[in-house]
């Protein structure tokens, strides 16, 4: 009997993937998946919605455009409703058009979108991040998930979530907000930062109110595409490689390195870094502001960096389930 394929995909803010994969058959496998398909579109489907409260027209139908090509992999790989798990986050939640357009995408394609809370969103990327992490990571971590339109924050041990929490700390949010000069200027930066830490203030308000009293993890763990465009940047990648990334650490020095080059330097300048794909220039910026928030608020001396999040996690739970 031929094995069944399953396939998820995370819609963010920002950016669109898209997973088709098996489960991995061999036990000394870096992953429990063994990829059939994978491919990603940097969409920006939350550009202008903290302004409007809606999708546009401009990002709608960038998504449409992609959502029917997500559909024609889909049934190259014979891939049925039940065996597909399709995640919306900030940006189709947070839309007055968010649930229509959903409704839209599955007459004209068949794709079946489930609009996910933060929780849910928090939860899932951690499941897919303890798939590739070294075991000792998992024990006991602070996983942060920065994407367009939030940022979520998991304390976990042996894998297990603690708590989670969802802010409306996202890189295109930032950016629309705050940059507003190019190289960015100082005083740009510090308005995404200052941003940040409301955001951190309300994170360890929920921390200080849980019923799971903690002491801080051990280890910081940060996903998606800003801090894995980080790691590869650091490691010099010209072709990405996730199984490089994976498990990367990047000392808080070292980050501040990184920082530096890239503050100083041209929207241009840094898109043209071959680890940095088309559409991520400008939302580095905002990564960075909220990688070095993070890093003055809790006094972390090193980030792990992986590569598998939300994506893997919907896979993970679309393939156990069936």
């Amino acid at each position: 009997m031929t094995q069944q394929a399953y396939a998820s995909i995370d819609i963010g803010s920002n950016t669109f993937r898209l997973l088709i994969a098996k489960r991995q058959k061999n036990k000394h496998a870096t992953t429990p998946w063994h990829i059939l398909a994978y491919t990603h579109r940097i969409i920006r489907l939350g550009e202008g919605l903290h302004q409007s409260g809606k999708l546009s027209d401009a990002a709608m139908q960038r998504a449409m455009h992609a959502f029917h090509d997500f559909s024609d992999l889909l049934k190259k790989h014979h891939i049925k409703t039940s065996q597909l798990s399709a995640v919306a986050t900030a940006a189709m939640r947070d839309a007055e058009n968010g649930l229509d357009f959903c409704l839209q995408v599955e007459i004209e394609t068949g794709i079946h979108i489930q609009i996910i809370d933060g929780t849910q969103e928090a939860n899932r990327s951690l499941a897919g991040s303890c798939a590739v992490l070294a075991k000792d990571i998992c024990h006991d971590l602070l996983l942060f998930d920065i994407g367009g339109g939030s940022t979520e924050f998991v304390r976990a041990k042996d894998s297990e979530s603690i708590d989670a929490i969802s802010r409306k700390m996202g890189v295109v949010r930032l950016i629309e907000a705050h940059l507003h000069s190019d190289p960015p200027s100082k005083e740009d930066y510090e308005a995404m930062k200052a941003t940040c830490h409301k955001h951190l203030d309300e994170v360890e308000k929920y921390w200080q109110q849980s019923k799971q009293q903690i002491s801080a993890p051990k280890y910081l763990v940060g996903t998606a595409g800003t801090v894995t465009t980080l790691a590869a940047i650091d490691l010099g990648l010209i072709d990405y490689n996730a199984d490089i990334v994976n498990n990367h650490c990047v000392s808080k020095q070292r980050f501040f390195d990184l920082r530096d080059q890239l503050l100083a330097m041209t929207h241009q300048e840094r898109q043209a870094i071959p680890a940095i794909e088309q559409g991520r220039a400008d939302l580095m910026v905002a990564g960075l502001a909220i990688i070095e928030s993070i890093f003055e608020r809790w006094h972390y001396e090193s980030l792990i960096i992986v590569d598998a999040g939300l994506l893997e996690g919907a896979w993970l739970d679309i393939s156990s389930n069936n």
